[in-house]
């Protein structure tokens, strides 16, 4: 299956802003954490298709997945 996948913040750095991504059937969020060698404890936002995703979550094809990682403020 295909998945969309965004990244944002220092995320990006070395990686993408935004790519399709092929993955098993039955792949969950975590599968693509570690896919992209993202650093699980720094995903401080997880959405998949625009709403809050947990990292067990099982993707859908054509699922969008985002990551933002914390994000300081003022």
């Amino acid at each position: 299956m295909e998945v969309n996948v965004k990244l944002f913040g220092d995320f990006r750095e070395g990686r993408f802003e935004e790519k399709a991504t092929q993955l098993e059937e039955n792949s969950r969020v975590i599968d693509i954490i570690n896919k992209h060698n993202l650093p699980e404890e720094r995903v401080a936002i997880c959405m998949v298709n625009n709403r809050q995703a947990e990292f067990e979550q099982v993707l859908q094809d054509q699922d969008t997945v985002a990551f933002s990682p914390p994000v300081g403020g003022m």
